[in-house]
């Protein structure tokens, strides 16, 4: 299929066209890299500049994501709302390979014609999402969705990349004590927008009760951010097993991104986000150009003076990198 048929076929909202899209912008072949390239700039003029709300969502293993996710979904979906989920599932450091195992977690949800899941490797990439997560969110709200849920890995400092893919951060905890509010970092408190006590019910209802005080009285420690209106971040309590609370979540939700759009900090923090990633593609970019041979045989000769003791590591790299720009990198990675 052609970019240009692949593009309006996304555009369309042909769910097998966007599994193949993400396949093609996850893929690490150089001619695939360009092809996925001239498909995101394809969309753009195709898709008249749609955006979903995009969820980003974090937390503990074993807190819940996967039913919190499916309770959530069917009923947006419900409300006659298409919703995609971008989950991303750790890599084996050792064989680099993935369970991938969302869609079996969520299997009313993915049977759901208003529904798109889509599990991904992490592929060893710190942040909790893939590197190329974004240009996945990009092709759903290309594709028409409304609500883009991404799920991360886990939760940690290098989790909060996720809220530069995201217009609201949810934090999802399980009740428990002063040892699972010391283990979640300071770092991710600050972007999180809501906190979500999940399994708030039967004997854990209490537990989650005064874990949702807990949260709330942190939150008032935090410096009030100018993108946020009175009350946020704020802490709440669900029972995705129950499905209480979750609409009051959504309605949270929705709160926060009226108030965010009203007020200019939805399209400054889309722009924020853009030049971000943009950035970021270029420290990639140059990245990948130090595997080409003759980047590698500068580095080779490098080392080898350091790691004899010959040189210290800084001078070093100095001289490398003016080798570098005055000779030029040539060539291409395949993992750009």
């Amino acid at each position: 299929m052609q970019i240009e048929e692949l593009a309006q076929a996304v555009a369309d909202g042909d769910r097998r066209a966007l599994a193949r899209a993400i396949t093609l912008v996850e893929s690490r072949r150089a001619d695939h890299r360009a092809r996925a390239d001239a498909l995101l700039e394809r969309l753009l003029a195709v898709g008249q500049g749609r955006q979903a709300i995009r969820i980003g969502l974090s937390g503990t293993p074993g807190v819940g994501k996967s039913t919190f996710i499916e309770t959530f979904g069917l009923m947006l979906t419900a409300q006659g709302l298409r919703v995609a989920v971008l989950a991303v599932d750790p890599s084996s450091a050792r064989t680099g390979g993935s369970i991938l195992g969302d869609k079996t977690r969520m299997e009313q949800l993915s049977r759901d014609t208003n529904a798109f899941i889509r599990p991904s490797p992490s592929q060893s990439h710190l942040g909790g999402v893939t590197r190329r997560t974004r240009e996945a969110v990009a092709l759903c709200e290309g594709a028409g969705f409304d609500v883009v849920l991404i799920e991360t890995v886990g939760v940690g400092q290098s989790e909060t990349v996720v809220a530069e893919l995201s217009d609201v951060f949810v934090l999802l905890l399980s009740p428990a004590g002063g040892d699972e509010l010391q283990g979640v970092k300071r770092g991710i408190m600050e972007v999180a927008d809501l906190i979500v006590v999940n399994k708030a019910d039967g004997d854990l209802q209490s537990a989650a009760q005064r874990t949702r005080a807990d949260y709330a009285g942190a939150l008032r420690l935090l410096r009030r951010r100018p993108q946020d209106p009175d009350g946020f971040p704020k802490a709440m309590t669900v029972s995705a097993l129950e499905g209480t609370g979750v609409a009051d979540a959504w309605g949270e939700i929705r709160t926060l991104v009226a108030w965010r759009r009203e007020n200019g900090h939805w399209t400054a923090r889309r722009a924020e986000q853009a030049r971000h990633w943009f950035l970021e593609d270029v420290r990639q970019g140059l990245l990948a150009r130090l595997e080409t041979p003759q980047a590698r045989a500068l580095l080779d000769i490098a080392a080898r003076d350091v790691i004899a003791g010959r040189r210290a590591p800084g001078p070093a790299a100095q001289d490398v990198l003016e080798q570098l720009m005055q000779r030029g990198v040539a060539g291409r990675s395949g993992d750009e």
